[in-house]
């Protein structure tokens, strides 16, 4: 199987890459990547350190003496200042406090005596992979690139793990690649001078939830301008996106300070409810030197559009393909417009707003105001009393929690706050699974429950960071389809800094059913005009789900001939047609296929690459 180097055809923005050591093996391992279109950094020694895509304004790097240095992705850091770090450097875990500073978004490399770390985000946007290639570790950005040097095919149990929905933490962040290595994101993977041996080194650690609303409101506004600052400071035209909602309207009025020139970009909804519009116009009028471009709602792609027609190659599955069109439809356009950057405000949700889990916790330790605000939820989300008594009352590790779900993946859906208090939503089969499949994604998940440990002790910080790597591991594909389209994409709110600023704050202020995201709309006073700030809601695009579903079910049957996961004997390709003839089935509009559709997509791109390359 060909590298994706070779075959994605990536565009600006698509920095991928592998990791050598500086050991003589490593010549004959650095072969496999060495493709004519690669650009390459060198060891001092002449050896391959770097070898992959990216463009000059990705990378910057630094040697002094035995240290070397490379940022590559989006950092305000000059190689004047890295050569400073590389020459102060004495010890690899010191990169643990510089990784821990610098805003922006990026792949941290350095090497040292030898000895070499690689290390991508603590928000899972960027990661890192690992696998020997004739006996040397090699990192990578990517799974798949890894798996191509070493002839490995996707691991059938670990996919149908992905059938489940939603996958949980650990297994939803494995390499879906036999014999491929996942470094968690909070780590960094240390390869040792004879280039036979890799460790993972944990660089990362949340911040303790306790700081103010007041004290936090000019830290995040910082950290969120500083993010946007980033991507903007060179000037040229950006493009964001202007939904109306909190978070892309933030986005937009910080790049609106900035040197580049904005365009600003409005979807209306199809659904007669949805107020998008109205409140986007109404930000608009406040930025007389942004051009607004809104684009006609019946124009706009629905959900499960261009399913056949998917082609990326990414690493691993991915439910972002229900949106990929949606995400991608007006890119081109606004890159004639001169757009070097398309601007989101995604991740505004995950660190603006927190789950409210945190108050299983806060119950036993602030019961007087824990208890205030759990009334207001109840009364917002519509939680029976007796549920949610029983769901602050459950003490189950989470270890437990993860082998009480391996027994009912295929019963209803417990009540919504029994999740939304608890370790998250508990993971669940579809009927078109098959038996052996959740036979096998059953015994999966008892093996993890056995040594599984929470990303945090507190439900509630677990639930923000399981979230955050959630969401990054979709953005990750998207914005490699997205540079693919000519004009990459990036999200400030998911930036570290960002995230750290936000996970800092009080969950009793952050989260509350008294306000709608009462951080973000504080740290944006007298940036975004109040009148803009006063939304307390969100469109859903439920409709054009539902249309997506109706009008595209010739798309899924076809989907499902021929299945290659019903090849598998994963899933029932029979009934999944069935369902396809059916798409006013109860459940089907609440996501419930994306998971099988996401699998499956996954495969057919890569069957139709191995095609492609055998006929070339």
């Amino acid at each position: 199987m060909p590298t994706s180097y070779e075959t994605a055809g990536v565009g600006p923005g698509d920095a991928h890459f592998a990791v050598f050591p500086d050991c003589a093996d490593a010549v004959t391992a650095a072969r496999s990547f060495l493709r004519p279109e690669a650009r390459s950094l060198a060891h001092p020694s002449g050896r391959p350190w770097l070898v992959g895509r990216w463009s000059d304004q990705e990378i910057v790097s630094a040697h002094a003496g035995q240290a070397a240095i490379a940022v590559v992705g989006c950092c305000p850091v000059g190689p004047d200042e890295l050569k400073g770090y590389a020459h102060r450097l004495r010890d690899l875990t010191e990169l643990d406090a510089l990784a821990r500073r610098l805003p922006g978004s990026f792949h941290l490399v350095a090497a040292l005596d030898g000895r070499l770390r690689v290390q991508g985000t603590a928000s899972g946007l960027r990661l890192v992979f690992h696998t020997a290639v004739d006996g040397v570790q090699v990192a990578a950005t990517s799974a798949d690139v890894l798996a191509a040097a070493i002839g490995a095919e996707p691991d059938e149990e670990r996919l149908a793990v992905r059938l489940l929905l939603p996958a949980p933490y650990p297994l939803s962040e494995t390499s879906l690649w036999s014999g491929v290595t996942a470094v968690p994101p909070e780590d960094a993977v240390i390869v040792s001078p004879d280039g036979r041996t890799a460790r993972h080194s944990r660089w990362w650690t949340p911040p303790d939830p306790v700081r103010s609303l007041a004290e936090s409101v000019p830290l995040v506004r910082e950290a969120l301008s500083d993010a946007v600052d980033a991507r903007t400071s060179a000037g040229g035209v950006v493009s964001c996106d202007l939904s109306g909602g909190l978070d892309s309207t933030s986005v937009c009025f910080l790049a609106a300070r900035s040197a580049a020139r904005v365009v600003a970009s409005t979807w209306p909804g199809r659904d007669p409810a949805d107020c998008d519009l109205y409140w986007a116009e109404k930000a608009a009028g406040f930025l007389p030197d942004v051009e607004h471009v809104i684009w006609d709602a019946d124009e706009s792609p629905l959900v499960y559009d261009d399913l056949l027609a998917i082609d990326d190659l990414v690493d691993e599955p991915t439910i972002g393909v229900m949106d990929r069109s949606r995400v991608l439809h007006h890119l081109p356009v606004l890159g004639q417009r001169g757009s070097r950057l398309h601007l989101t405000g995604i991740g505004g949700d995950h660190v603006a707003w927190c789950s409210e889990a945190y108050y299983h916790r806060l119950i036993r330790t602030r019961p007087l105001p824990a208890l205030r605000n759990l009334r207001g939820f109840r009364t917002l989300f519509h939680w029976p009393l007796g549920d949610t008594a029983r769901a602050l009352a459950d003490s189950r590790s989470y270890g437990r929690w993860l082998a009480d779900s391996s027994r009912r993946l295929r019963e209803a859906m417990p009540p919504a706050v029994s999740g939304t208090l608890g370790w998250g939503s508990p993971p669940r089969l579809f009927d078109w699974v098959t038996p052996e499949a959740a036979r096998t994604v059953a015994r999966a998940l008892r093996d993890a429950a056995e040594s599984a440990v929470p990303l945090h002790p507190d439900r509630g910080m677990h639930t923000d960071l399981e979230q955050i790597r959630i969401c990054t591991r979709i953005v990750r594909q998207w914005d490699r389809m997205a540079a693919r389209a000519g004009v990459p994409m990036a999200s400030p709110f998911f930036d570290d800094r960002v995230i750290e600023a936000c996970l800092a704050v009080n969950p009793v202020e952050r989260v509350t059913p008294w306000a709608y995201k009462p951080l973000l709309t504080a740290a944006m006073r007298g940036i975004v005009p109040d009148v803009c700030l006063e939304r307390a809601n969100k469109a859903q695009a439920s409709m054009d789900a539902s249309n997506g579903l109706r009008e595209r079910r010739g798309d899924l049957m076809e989907l499902w001939e021929d299945s290659h996961l019903a090849r598998l004997g994963l899933v029932d390709g029979r009934a999944l047609r069935e369902l396809a003839r059916r798409p006013s089935t109860p459940g089907l509009n609440e996501g419930n296929l994306y998971s099988t559709i996401a699998c499956e997509v996954w495969l057919r791109s890569l069957s139709r690459n191995r095609r492609e390359v055998s006929s070339g």
